[in-house]
């Protein structure tokens, strides 16, 4: 992934206001992401953490998504799937959901789906941050980033659809 600017991932919200876009909270330390490893950038807010953001670069633009996590449940520390990269985790997914973009999202509309707490995906895919036990799996690390960034771009559309 290049690396982006803050004004850029301000910018490339799509399911919220530009006001709204303008107050949140970005990473303070975008000169230090591992950009060559990355998929998409994903963070929490670390003022409000129900808060969650990603932004990926989808057909040539970047594309922004604001994101609110569940509360802590019991459940959470099981074994859980992360939709995206497919990571399992004990305790390390949270249930994530994003408002739809434009009138469907104002009316309440929204898209949920399980993903890494941390949302540090490309670096799990990657094996440049460890989980427990990893499944094994027989596809190549091109086949898992791929992968990924479908499963991202599936979920992105629906969030725009």
């Amino acid at each position: 992934m290049k690396p982006l600017t803050e004004p850029e991932i301000r910018a490339a919200f799509v399911n919220c206001t530009k006001g709204e876009a303008s107050r949140l909270n970005v990473p303070r330390d975008l000169a230090e992401q591992p950009w060559d490893d990355l998929d998409f950038l994903g963070w929490r807010d670390p003022q409000a953490p129900d808060r969650a953001y990603l932004v990926a670069v989808l057909d040539g633009r970047p594309v922004a998504v604001a994101l609110r996590s569940s509360g802590a449940a019991s459940w959470q520390a099981r074994r859980s799937l992360c939709s995206l990269c497919v990571t399992t985790h004990t305790g390390g997914v949270s249930l994530l959901v994003a408002p739809r973009a434009g009138k469907a999202g104002k009316q309440g509309n929204s898209v949920g789906a399980y993903m890494c707490a941390d949302l540090a995906c490309s670096l799990y895919v990657r094996g440049k941050k460890e989980v427990g036990t990893k499944l094994h799996e027989s596809l190549t690390l091109e086949e898992k980033i791929e992968r990924t960034v479908a499963n991202l771009a599936a979920f992105v559309a629906k969030v725009m659809a």
